[in-house]
């Protein structure tokens, strides 16, 4: 038997029309605020943008999963910073969650975390930073205990970056080195 909150919910949720950016709750528009703080450093700004002039707004559940993943990031960023960095560098994510809309115009893969909020796409600024990021995350995983799904580095042409992702459960620890 459903509840009554558990009633609103679901009709909360079957309104939501994140595609647009924004969320009509019973013909009450809100605007998705982008500069919610994920973590401590990531905003969901930085986490959705795009530069295909799609909206990309995540439902509750991506967003949840984006801040699980900055977790990891935070991590990342406070090592990096401790053994390479010089106090304060940024790590800086060139994609993170992608609608539907967008993860096709950009030539994603159908079935891809950035689908869900699991996985962001690391900026690196060339093969060094690349596998010392990599190792960071393994180590993290290690330490505390806690399997990725996936930690890629990928390259095209001169450009590398690390794809690294992070669902609620099932993570297989998949590692790889992408041309």
């Amino acid at each position: 038997m459903t509840s009554r909150l558990g009633s609103a919910k679901q009709a909360c949720s079957a309104l939501a029309a994140p595609s647009f950016g924004k969320i009509n709750v019973f013909m009450k528009e809100v605007i998705i605020n982008k500069l919610t703080k994920l973590s401590e450093h990531f905003t969901l700004a930085e986490l959705t943008k795009t530069k295909k002039g799609i909206d990309n707004v995540p439902n509750e559940e991506q967003v949840d999963n984006l801040k699980r993943l900055c977790q990891w990031l935070e991590q990342l960023r406070r090592r990096w910073n401790n053994l390479y960095g010089e106090g304060d560098d940024p790590i800086i994510i060139n994609s993170g969650f992608r609608s539907p809309e967008v993860n096709k115009a950009v030539g994603g893969a159908t079935l891809s975390n950035h689908l869900t909020g699991c996985a962001v796409d690391i900026r690196c600024i060339g093969i060094e930073q690349a596998l010392r990021y990599a190792a960071i995350l393994l180590d993290i995983s290690d330490l505390n205990n806690e399997d990725f799904d996936e930690l890629l580095i990928e390259q095209k042409a001169h450009v590398i970056w690390i794809h690294f992702a992070v669902k609620p459960s099932c993570n297989r620890r998949r590692t790889n080195f992408k041309r």
